[in-house]
Order: structure tokens, then sequence, then C-alpha cells
């Protein structure tokens, strides 16, 4: 009879146990990313425009390669992030700077699923260009460059070090593009 209770005992055990939800595989999930409240900062460039940045970023000069180049980084350290902003000094070159812009913003059409192009043009800060976003697992997110069409060019690229993963960097990509429009909005040449 002990046998028989053990038994009896064992496999209602098991039986219950068999009642609980099937197990069922879950997707990788992503860290939580906490945003700064927006905040920002004038700069006076050594170049010949100013901006306003945010002050969750840092401004990094590099070396220019040429006389008529100015070379700067936006970094991002807590969203291990960089804006990448080269000026130029425009002399009779628009078009084949502005070529330069499109070739680096499409050369990413082999990994990006799209494309959009928003044309800016400010009349009374004689700020004209185009805003690239580069929808997908793109290297770089967003591009853009800027000009007054007769003296000054600015060409921008958001990178991240980081492999590209739209999906867990879509938030950021959101956040910091709206700095970066912040950016052109408050660009002023001098």
């Amino acid at each position: 009879m002990r046998h028989f209770f053990a038994a009896a005992l064992l496999t209602t055990a098991l039986l219950m146990s068999g009642c609980g939800q099937p197990s069922v595989p879950r997707p990788a999930g992503y860290f939580r990313i906490d945003l700064p409240e927006k905040s920002y900062v004038r700069y006076e460039t050594p170049c010949a425009y100013s901006i306003e940045y945010p002050d969750y970023g840092k401004i990094n000069l590099r070396p220019a390669v040429a006389t008529d180049t100015c070379w700067m980084d936006l970094e991002f350290p807590s969203f291990r992030a960089k804006v990448h902003l080269t000026y130029f000094n425009l002399d009779g070159n628009l078009a084949s700077l502005t070529e330069m812009s499109r070739e680096l913003a499409y050369k990413h059409t082999i990994r990006a699923d799209a494309i959009d192009e928003r044309v800016w043009a400010d009349d009374s800060a004689r700020v004209y260009g185009i805003l690239y976003d580069l929808k997908g697992n793109t290297a770089s997110a967003v591009q853009f460059f800027v000009t007054d069409s007769t003296r000054h060019y600015l060409r921008g690229s958001l990178y991240f070090m980081a492999q590209p993963n739209e999906d867990s960097l879509m938030p950021v990509i959101s956040f910091l593009r709206e700095d970066i429009i912040h950016l052109i909005e408050t660009l002023n040449w001098r």
C-alpha cells in the first residue's frame, strides 16, 4: 500500500506541474535609455558660424586638413554617438560640395531601407540645405548639409560607436535628430 500511495502522490505531482503556461521563447530586450532634458548652449565656433548645441554634448575640435575647412565633432558620450561637422568656405564649389554630400548620404543605400530628404530653406537666416534621414541598419542615421549659397557650407553626419541596429538605437536617433534640427535652426553665419 505504501508503494501505491507513493506512486499516486508522484503521479498527482507530475500532472499538476504540467498545468502551467507553456514555455514560449521571448525576443531579446534592450536596455532602458534615460534621455536628458533638452537644454542648449550657444557656441561661437572658430569657423565662420555659431550654433546652439545640447548641454549634454561636448565639442571636440579636430585639426583641419586644408585652410578652407574647419572640422569638429559634437560628441554625446552617454549615447556613444558623434555628429561630425565639416565647414567649407565656398569658392565656386557649391555644386561639387552638394554632390559630395549627396553621394556620402546615398553611399548607405546598400544597408538603408529608405532615405528621406527634407529640404531646408530659411531666407531670414540665409540657411538652405537638405536633411537626410537614413532608415534601416545604416552606419549613419542622419546627415545634412546647409549653406548660404555664396560663402559658407556646413556638412554634418550622425554616427554611433556601436553596431548599427535601428530597433535598439531608434529612441536615441529620434532624440538626437531633434538636436540636429535645433542646431540647423540656430545656425548663424559670420
